[in-house]
């Protein structure tokens, strides 16, 4: 009997030694010039830095130039100023990246003429984005819903709703939104608090890395200040003053077609409230804006962004936005998002005010296509 126990405990310490060694053979190793040693997997290099995976401290970034030695038994694609790539595990020398190609034996390359190190993931993903897209492709946004319910004192139902979608190549990029906020009071005499909504579209496309153009068309309505419709026509041209993983900046101007019209407030008598005639009808131009995307850590974004639209048919007169958003990650398809808004008229109609600041809240659902 004890050499069956004996023999069982053998066989589970092989085991555990097994594993225990197949997983420090496998991974990847890279040296570094102050002689720091890190062990992972290596996910990738631009040739300015180099992206190491742990365990323990998930993706390390470090600085190409640092790396004094690199080896790894995982193939990887390395790609070098010539243009070639070659694949194969990874190993330094001398100074130079040896990789152990399986049809053309060992390939040498000087470390400063690297200029692309992928894992098969890394290099998978690049292949794909190189591919033609189709147009119903490479979607991602989401949809934000929120509601809220008062009964007693007073009978308010609030229902905001907000889409949003981008499509984004190496080229250009094609974004769409929609908001709606309807906000009622039915306590004693029904009567609307709020009832805006807005849609867009918006086309860029590169002309140099920093440099692009673009052209939008906006739409809005808001019953209480008596907005009909406001369509705004805008091209211009805009520049990416901040462009990273973590945040981006842009700063744009050009020419825009105003085109607003008022009603006069004045209703027919009935149980519908309907809009007699329409009252003004605005025509201007001109536009300046930017906007701001910043991630803060791997779970929250930060959206802002703002305009200033004079009339340059009438001097004095302009209008003004602005928009600061954030949206949670609670899961991977579920968060939870704030958006407080400002739109401001220089000259509404009379009896309406000239700001209208918008505050909603709730559940954002994100997609990718």
């Amino acid at each position: 009997m004890w050499r069956v126990v004996v023999l069982r405990k053998l066989q589970l310490l092989t085991l555990i030694l097994f594993v225990g060694l197949s997983s420090f053979v496998l991974a990847d190793q890279i040296t570094l010039k102050n002689g720091d040693r890190l062990t992972g997997t290596v996910v990738k290099s631009d040739g300015k830095t180099l992206v190491l995976h742990t365990d323990a401290m998930g993706d390390v970034t470090v600085k190409y130039t640092e790396v004094q030695e690199i080896k790894t038994e995982q193939e990887l694609h390395v790609s070098t100023k010539d243009g070639k790539t070659v694949v194969g595990p990874v190993t330094t020398s001398d100074g130079k990246i040896e990789i152990a190609t399986k049809t053309s034996g060992t390939v040498e390359a000087a470390k400063e003429d690297v200029t692309v190190i992928r894992n098969d993931a890394e290099q998978a993903a690049f292949e794909k984005a190189q591919k033609p897209l189709r147009f119903t492709q490479g979607w991602a946004g989401g949809a934000n819903v929120g509601f809220s319910v008062a009964r007693g004192n007073s009978e308010t139902e609030n229902l905001a709703l907000a889409f949003n979608a981008a499509r984004t190549t190496k080229k250009d990029k094609f974004s769409l939104y929609a908001t709606s906020i309807d906000t009622k009071n039915d306590l004693a005499t029904p009567t609307t608090v709020a009832n805006i909504e807005t849609g867009g579209l918006r086309y860029e496309r590169n002309v140099i890395p920093k440099l692009f153009v673009f052209g939008a068309a906006d739409f809005m309505s808001n019953a209480l200040q008596f907005l009909d419709l406001r369509s705004v026509y805008t091209g211009g041209f805009g520049w990416h003053a901040i462009k990273t993983d973590a945040t981006q900046l842009n700063v744009l101007g050009g020419i825009n077609y105003t085109h607003e019209t008022y009603s006069n407030g004045m209703l027919v008598t009935g149980t519908t409230n309907v809009y007699q005639s329409y009252g003004v009808t605005n025509r201007f131009a001109a536009a300046s804006f930017e906007e701001l995307t910043q991630k803060l850590g791997k779970s929250t974004v930060i959206t802002q962004n703002g305009g200033f639209f004079p009339n340059l048919q009438q001097t004095g007169q302009y209008r003004a936005t602005f928009n600061l958003g954030t949206v949670t990650k609670i899961s991977k398809w579920l968060g939870w998002q704030n958006q407080f808004g400002n739109i401001y008229v220089s000259n509404p109609p009379e009896g309406t005010k000239r700001d209208d600041v918008l505050l909603t809240t709730g559940l954002n659902i994100s997609f990718t296509h």
